[in-house]
């Protein structure tokens, strides 16, 4: 082939939408597959990319209706119904259709599936994608953020002989990509597959931009005074991210303050962020849930107000939260060190296995929020120098260990091996 054609590649997902960190990291792999001169290609339920590279196909999203019936029958018990036997098998069908619609309309030579062959968000699209990829032969990588190994309401099912299949599976054709080293021993030695770390990263080559006025007002907006420290809790809402503990920080600094969170609950249903709200209410912290304000880029309500982009709550923020007690990897961590921005989190596996080892300077949680962790995100807080040292420090780990270059370097490598350049 003509070195002056690109070669086309494809991504696979049930969304790629929003803040999410399948979305975004794929937005990264994407611009870093462009700046190598390949094209990028998209099929997914949801999807914010441009219109006239997306292939839209509304059972692929998980919260499709459908997909959210099959679900229950599927992970409620250890004994499903011959009728959602048939409807996965339907589904799976019709979903297998749209992929080979999706290869040929625009001539992809590889796929790239993104969490779909690795947590069972919507068991028809991964036994589909496995499918397709058996009959047609195609290449492909699946980059794995989490499994359903990993997830404790996965733990019951009545769904063994799809997960075995497909979740993920193990082809000749596809090459796997974790995003942590207890990720890849944990698929070896339940699949006897190898696979490639490549961990989530930013663009440390290039410093982000300085704010340019758009978000000046973002605290005015939001309801802060100027009194008021902006804490913010960049995650979506669900239990592991421990957002109580971020509530407790708020409350046990002393000083006026908001917690700011960025997310949605997301597919884990609205329970938590209700009892969320009946803590923060106890504890006398106020607590903005800005989900609508939030996005991965700018834009306007349906009433014409304001969206954010991430990157401006980052760098409006005074102090980041994070506490959670799991983690694929952490990417409001690197975000974090990314925006120079001190940082409150738990110590999770995945941070004291591959990421801690490399020297960042954290405020760390343990099980509990400890009175020495209370005073030191305060020192850090009130001490000027003391953050600059701090974030300074993690900015140049950062460049060094989770730059685009990084990435670069790995895909030329796993693509020259998928495709044969």
């Amino acid at each position: 082939m003509s070195k002056n054609i690109k070669r086309r590649i494809g991504f696979v997902s049930t969304r790629l939408a929003g803040t999410d960190g399948v979305s975004l990291e794929t937005a990264k792999w994407e611009k870093v597959l462009s700046q190598l001169g390949y094209m990028c290609f998209y099929v997914a339920g949801e999807c914010d990319q441009p219109a006239e590279r997306t292939y839209q196909v509304p059972e692929a999203h998980f919260n499709h209706p459908d997909i959210q019936s099959l679900q229950t029958d599927l992970f409620d018990d250890y004994i499903r119904s011959s009728k959602t036997s048939g409807e996965v098998h339907a589904l799976r069908h019709h979903l297998k259709n749209h992929l080979g619609e999706f290869v040929k309309k625009f001539g992809i030579e590889l796929l790239i599936i993104e969490n779909a062959l690795s947590i069972p968000m919507n068991v028809p699209l991964g036994l589909a994608i496995t499918e397709f990829l058996v009959e047609s032969n195609l290449p492909a990588i699946a980059h794995h953020h989490d499994f359903a190994w990993e997830r404790q309401r996965f733990a019951v099912h009545a769904a063994s002989d799809f997960l075995r299949g497909a979740f993920p599976p193990v082809l000749p054709n596809l090459r796997h990509v974790v995003i942590n080293s207890a990720a890849g021993q944990e698929l070896a030695r339940r699949t006897g597959a190898s696979s490639v770390m490549i961990p989530n990263v930013m663009d440390f080559n290039n410093h982000p931009q300085n704010p340019d006025g758009y978000a000046n007002d973002m605290r005015f907006e939001l309801g802060l005074t100027r009194d008021e420290y902006l804490i913010l809790q960049p995650t979506r809402i669900v239990p592991r991210k421990r957002i109580e503990i971020a509530i407790e920080l708020v409350r046990r600094l002393d000083v006026p303050a908001v917690l700011v969170v960025t997310h949605s609950a997301g597919d884990e249903g609205w329970s938590y962020q209700e009892y969320l709200q009946n803590y923060a209410e106890l504890m006398g912290v106020r607590v903005l849930f800005a989900k609508d304000r939030f996005s991965y880029s700018r834009g306007k309500t349906l009433d014409g107000s304001k969206i954010y982009a991430l990157a401006d709550a980052y760098q409006h923020a005074d102090m980041v939260t994070y506490p959670s007690t799991v983690e694929g990897f952490g990417n409001a961590f690197l975000e974090t060190i990314y925006y120079q921005q001190p940082i409150v989190m738990g110590l999770y596996t995945i941070y004291r296995i591959d990421i801690q080892p490399k020297g960042f300077r954290v405020i760390g949680v343990e099980d509990v929020l400890e009175d020495e962790t209370v005073r030191h995100a305060y020192q850090v807080l009130m001490d000027p120098g003391l953050r600059e040292e701090i974030v300074n420090h993690n900015y140049e780990l950062g460049q060094w260990h989770y730059s685009f270059k990084v990435l670069e370097n790995r895909l030329k490598t796993l693509l020259n091996e998928s495709l044969g350049n």
